[in-house]
């Protein structure tokens, strides 16, 4: 298969492609699961982070 007389070498390449694909899936899928709500810890450190950039 491929010029590849190898099983090891065979199965490691089809394992990196699955793992391509299962990577490439999983990240469709879970790519709008994440909340995006705004936290007042998060508004606090944006505005600790502003002042640091605005005292540099």
């Amino acid at each position: 298969m491929l010029g590849i007389d190898d099983p090891w070498v065979v199965t490691a390449f089809l394992g990196a492609i699955a793992m391509a694909v299962t990577g490439l899936a999983y990240g469709l899928i879970r790519r709008n699961v994440a909340p995006d709500e705004l936290t007042q810890e998060d508004r606090l450190w944006a505005l600790d982070e502003k002042k640091v950039d605005d005292e540099l």
